[in-house]
């Protein structure tokens, strides 16, 4: 991911990327990041997933969802 957000963010996009922890999180830290990357696909115009392999994990696809619930295009790094 951050090869990414560097690669687009030299390009001239604004990248809101999802919150990293570095380590282990609390249920409650959890729900506060899935919450916070959510309120960060409304405020994108477009979302692009960093999916190595093509892999997609469980909150990822909550996240993908709501991107096209709410008529964000969505495309992936790899293919799924």
């Amino acid at each position: 991911m951050r090869a990414v957000n560097r690669e687009l963010t030299f390009t001239g996009v604004i990248v809101l990327a999802p919150g990293e922890a570095g380590g282990p999180v609390t249920d409650e830290q959890k729900a506060i990041l899935d919450s916070l990357h959510l309120h960060k696909i409304d405020l994108a115009d477009r979302v692009l997933v960093v999916n190595p392999g093509g892999y997609v994990g469980e909150s990822t696809g909550r996240e993908i969802a709501h991107a096209r619930a709410t008529g964000k295009p969505v495309s992936f790094t790899d293919r799924l």
